[in-house]
């Protein structure tokens, strides 16, 4: 088998495959032979037709098949001999002339990139290093309260933090326009629902009084013909309310799962949910930053069937998040997803690599440390981790997972690890990556 390969543009490669036309020609032979035993055809008896007769009238629907039957397994052989390592399928187009007893084809397709994995020495890792106050614990406390506040109503005029039932009618150049009134809304004062001003100009407001805002639109308003123009808003306010924060007491207790009300429990379940959060927040930092370091200091080609791939599922993770809401009436460009998708057909090349040079195993321990603390959350930890470990797809991504983890770990011994002291709520406050 004769085998060529020319290099195309970036990981393009155009594989030439020659067959040995012995071994094809002996293979119609015995397809011939064995076809002969039982051949009929008008004018001879059943399995007495002449080979010569046979090849005259079968030697190149059987040459074509014999070609067919070969191509797959002399594509591996070939790929394996010249040790390419294909992504995707290939493009294979046939090269047959069988009078000339000419079989090959070529196979068009991508490689995976060949790149040794630069060093991290010398190359530093900010570690957050903060635990969870007791203030911390009082600060999540009165936001909870904060979320289930009641309003009563009340005399006298309005301050930040009430709550308005109102009615207003806008205008724009005199005229009204699209969703520009509202009958007896509440509005929260303070809540930024509004446009600039519009809930600054009600303070002070009183029941039964009416006011008029004139304001401008601001210049990222959704319609572009209102951006940056001048409005006028006519409001009357029908009732002004007071916010009522809920006591700490048992029954707030129990609006959380302390069915026995419990205070001292609640703070403790509410310090480990804190806890757990901050372990989680602080790893998924400590990841992102070991990953942006693994691509700043590996910078590779991708395949552009990957990419693609890649670009098509955030696409469709995208779709599926919309369900429920007004779905975009136009196609999603591609260049939406593609730097996300660079990067992370990249970092799938990279942490591949770095999981073969250093023969990292999946550490089933860790595994099942993972799954206990996805569990951990739910009213019945046992139920979920027989879950995951009764379901394979399940529990191969918490695998993915923790191997990711173990790089992670891995990174960290290459590099400099420096302890950042910060607080519970800027980590709380930061972008979960």
């Amino acid at each position: 088998m004769q085998v060529s390969v020319e290099h195309g543009e970036g990981l393009e490669r155009r594989m030439t495959v020659g067959l040995e036309p012995e071994q094809v020609e002996e293979r119609i032979e015995k397809r011939l032979r064995d076809f002969a035993r039982t051949a009929r055809i008008p004018g001879f008896r059943p399995g007495k037709v002449p080979l010569k007769v046979l090849r005259r009238r079968f030697h190149r629907q059987f040459a074509s098949e014999v070609f067919g039957a070969l191509l797959q397994p002399s594509y591996e052989q070939a790929i394996a001999q010249e040790e390419l390592h294909p992504v995707g399928l290939p493009n294979i187009e046939a090269d047959i002339d069988v009078a000339a007893g000419h079989y090959a084809f070529t196979a068009q397709f991508e490689v995976l990139p060949q790149f040794e994995l630069a060093t991290l020495a010398g190359q530093s890792l900010p570690v957050p290093h903060t635990k969870v106050e007791e203030a911390d614990v009082e600060a999540l406390i009165q936001h909870l309260r904060e979320q289930h506040k009641t309003f009563e109503t009340r005399e006298g005029p309005a301050q930040l933090g009430d709550r308005l039932i109102l009615s207003f009618a806008g205008t724009y150049q005199g005229e009204p326009f699209a969703n520009g009134s509202a009958d007896r809304m509440p509005l929260e004062l303070g809540s930024e629902r509004m446009i600039p001003g519009f809930e600054s100009g009600l303070i002070g407001i009183q029941a039964g009084e009416q006011r008029t805002l004139d304001l401008r639109f601001p210049a990222t308003y959704p319609k572009e013909d209102l951006r940056d123009q001048p409005v006028s808003f006519a409001v009357t306010v029908h009732e002004v309310s007071e916010p009522r924060l809920p006591p700490v007491d048992e029954e707030f207790a129990k609006n959380f799962g302390i069915e026995d009300g419990d205070l001292a429990r609640f703070r403790q379940d509410v310090r480990a949910n804190m806890e757990r959060e901050l372990r989680q927040r602080i790893a998924a930092r400590i990841k992102k930053q070991a990953m942006d370091l693994l691509l700043e200091t590996n910078v590779i080609p991708v395949p552009q069937v990957l990419l693609k791939q890649e670009i098509a599922s955030l696409k469709n993770q995208m779709l599926e998040r919309l369900q429920g809401h007004k779905k975009p009436q136009f196609e999603l460009p591609d260049s939406l997803f593609e730097n996300e998708a660079q990067r992370r057909v990249a970092l799938g090349l990279i942490l591949a690599e770095v999981v073969r040079v250093n023969n990292i195993q999946v550490d089933p321990q860790r595994v099942r440390e993972a799954v206990e603390d996805l569990a951990s959350s739910y009213e019945d930890p046992k139920q979920v981790v027989d879950y995951y470990y009764g379901n394979r797809e399940q529990l191969a991504s918490v695998e993915a997972l923790t191997l990711e983890n173990q790089v992670v770990d891995w990174v960290k011994t290459q590099v400099e690890v420096k302890e950042v002291a910060t607080t519970f709520q800027e980590i709380a406050q930061s972008s979960p990556s």
